[in-house]
């Protein structure tokens, strides 16, 4: 009764502050970012969703399923031009504006910018030069142009992720709001517009996938430029007199960077190694199910995802109000995430047969089992930031390679056991790894938050005693 009257209480005060447009204080500001960031994940889902279902339905499961295929191992290549730049430039430049410094923030922009752009141009070469092996040899799937086109899409939506951190690090969530809006309208004309001309002349579906990543590639380089204008026109400290790192906190950066990059490493494998691997040993129509079932998981557990609203927040409060603002974050968003769990599960068949159509009816129950995600994912989430932003990346680093690795083994040894039973059954243990490998990487958070505030407390009993 305690906990719920705690958040009735919470509740209401954030209400009382929207309705007055008091955005005042670190709560005031979580407030306001909240609801853009809430704005902006909705939009963002919607249209996610939309173009989904659009893509679902022009293509069908097996053309759904290599476009899939195309696109995860695409974004698998992206983790060589991030290595956690983002979350990187959201912490530095975010601290520095804290303190009212403006020249280090821009110092940290450019710095973190050098690099982005370098690895960038690394991703795309590696995706090159190695894309007619993962199409002809490994996968055996005609994803080749596909692959040749990602390129570009590696190029925009790198600098679009950069910029998109710099407006996060300055709390401007609007801009990031406005950013959202045109990118999905932009994909859901162009990239449809492109499928009904490939169908029309009959092209191939090596050209039709190529169609598809070019002209959401373009989406992105619009997309770019819309957040390179409004990142330099809305965040005064870009404009501020040019000045460079000392050689101490390049150190510290690079430093940050290191353990960022094992996680994003971790992360990404974590994220797309299922669809790589089923890729390998199943039909491409099965991914196609797979991915409608994962897609709206995921649609679901974003209404929970305010981790981008936290991490600016929580990087400026120290000790006792941080374990506060994680409590009250976890006292709000786990009775949300039980009741969207128990939801999809009743309204999976629903939901998959109107918007998706009878063809991905086989998706229905690996959304059922994928729903136990919508628990651990918004979580997860929190747990992060809270690492995040104690400068603690080597944490969620760790538990994400141990992760992932049992991910790996999971997908390898599920899937090829159940394969003798069919496609269908090698999908469910793709999702089956996925779920226990997520759940494990979510008690590791918990229990290294505990043993964090243990040693917060020994350190502090031990200042008392000296």
């Amino acid at each position: 009764m305690k906990i719920i009257k705690e958040e009735k209480k919470d509740f209401m005060e954030i209400l009382e502050r929207i309705k007055k447009k008091d955005f005042s204080g670190n709560t005031g500001l979580a407030v306001k970012n909240s609801v853009y960031q809430f704005s902006t994940t909705l939009i963002g889902k919607i249209g996610s969703l939309i173009f989904t279902i659009i893509l679902a339905r022009l293509l069908m499961p097996e053309l759904f399923g290599l476009y899939s295929l195309a696109l995860s191992t695409i974004l698998l290549f992206t983790v060589f031009s991030d290595i956690g730049i983002g979350g990187a430039v959201v912490r530095f430049v975010s601290k520095e504006l804290g303190k009212r410094n403006k020249k280090r923030a821009k110092a940290y922009v450019i710095y973190f910018g050098k690099i982005k752009l370098i690895l960038v141009f690394i991703s795309i070469s590696i995706l090159i030069f190695s894309s007619k092996f993962i199409s002809d040899v490994f996968y055996q799937k005609p994803i080749f142009l596909a692959l040749i086109a990602g390129s570009f899409y590696i190029l925009f939506m790198g600098i679009v992720n950069f910029f998109s951190s710099i407006l996060q690090a300055s709390n401007y969530f609007r801009g990031i709001f406005y950013k959202e809006i045109l990118f999905q309208i932009s994909r859901i004309i162009l990239v449809p517009l492109a499928i009904l001309l490939a169908l029309k002349y009959s092209l191939s579906y090596e050209y039709i996938l190529f169609y598809i990543i070019l002209f959401l590639s373009i989406s992105y380089l619009f997309i770019s430029l819309f957040t390179g204008y409004i990142s330099i026109k809305r965040t005064d400290f870009i404009k501020t007199k040019k000045s460079k790192l000392t050689p101490r906190q390049n150190k510290k950066a690079n430093k940050f960077l290191l353990a960022m990059s094992a996680t994003v490493f971790s992360g990404l494998f974590f994220s797309y190694i299922d669809k790589i691997m089923l890729g390998y040993f199943i039909l491409v129509e099965f991914i196609g199910y797979y991915t409608v079932a994962l897609s709206l998981a995921g649609a679901v557990a974003s209404l929970t995802g305010f981790g981008a609203v936290l991490l600016p927040i929580f990087s400026r409060l120290r000790k006792k109000r941080l374990q506060e603002g994680l409590k009250k974050s976890l006292r709000i968003i786990l009775p949300i995430s039980i009741i969207l769990f128990l939801g999809t599960i009743l309204l999976a068949p629903f939901a998959v047969s109107i918007i998706y159509g009878p063809e991905y009816n086989q998706a229905i129950n690996i959304l059922r089992l994928l729903s136990l995600l919508l628990i651990a994912w918004p979580l997860i989430g929190i747990y992060t930031v809270y690492f995040m932003s104690k400068g603690k990346p080597q944490v969620i680093a760790k538990l994400l390679i141990i992760s992932t690795l049992i991910n790996i083994a999971l997908n390898y040894i599920l899937i090829t056991s159940l394969l003798k039973y069919g496609n269908l059954a090698a999908t469910f243990g793709a999702a089956t790894a996925t779920i226990i490998s997520q759940f494990f990487y979510l008690g590791g958070l918990i229990i290294s938050k505990r043993k964090d505030i243990k040693k917060d407390g020994d350190l502090k009993n031990v200042k008392e005693k000296y």
